[in-house]
């Protein structure tokens, strides 16, 4: 029996998700409950199933796109909930010459399995969510140490690696926690990493979800305020 995965969506000539233009594929499923997920949408089963053969003949259509670095960004939800999937789809895309990147929160368990599909991976975006444990538990629901396992296991194997982090008005926006970032950071080999700034667009999900929505209050993050930040992170890694 072919193996499968359930997709939520896809978006074809992304060019935020790696290197050169991206086919992204979002998968579904998430063992976080991030209180400042813009894609609440993405933690259910979309019912629409794919088997690896049809994913690469989908994809195979943009390959034209592809110069210049570009390939197939695997997202969610947790992509790595599908690494068996992942490991199919890749060896499949290696044939046709495509690379693959894996953006993924590190919320899974270090597996043979998981390891593999980063193994296979041309880059591994890593969300870096919280530097300590505590805030980690209460903002994300999640296992610190899953995530700091994958993250060693990318640096010491040499895969590439982007770190990113989000940052949210009254959470994580000041100078001091941007340092804390920047000195926890340091434990990993990386090549670059970007703070984004939190939305609002995403707030519509919740209601159409019926879900709680923990920031509806919260304001988007300023886009001068990014740019601050984003220089006291590079200064910090730079010392």
């Amino acid at each position: 029996m072919a193996l499968t995965a359930d997709i939520h969506s896809f978006e074809s000539m992304a060019a935020l998700d790696g290197d050169g233009i991206r086919y992204a594929v979002f998968l579904t499923g998430c063992p976080l409950r991030c209180v400042y997920c813009h894609n609440p949408d993405t933690w259910y089963k979309s019912g629409n199933a794919w088997t690896s053969e049809d994913l690469v003949k989908k994809i195979k259509r943009y390959k034209p796109y592809f110069k210049n670095g570009g390939g197939v960004t695997f997202s969610g939800g947790e992509p790595l909930l599908n690494a068996e999937f992942i490991i199919e789809t890749g060896k499949l895309l290696k044939e046709e010459n495509i690379h693959y990147a894996v953006d993924t929160s590190g919320s899974v368990p270090l597996t043979d399995s998981v390891k593999k599909a980063l193994d296979g991976a041309d880059l591994v975006i890593l969300d870096l969510k919280f530097y300590d444990r505590e805030d980690y538990a209460q903002y994300t629901k999640g296992n610190f140490d899953h995530f700091v396992a994958i993250g060693k296991y990318c640096s010491e194997r040499g895969i590439r690696l982007w770190l990113r982090t989000v940052i949210v008005p009254g959470i994580n926006d000041s100078a001091e926690s941007i340092k804390k970032y920047a000195e926890f950071s340091k434990q990993f080999q990386f090549e670059k990493y970007e703070l984004l700034a939190f939305h609002t667009m995403g707030f519509f999900k919740y209601d159409n979800l019926k879900i709680d929505n923990p920031l509806k209050e919260t304001l988007a993050l300023d886009k001068e305020r990014l740019k601050e930040l984003q220089t006291i992170l590079d200064n910090s890694i730079k010392r």
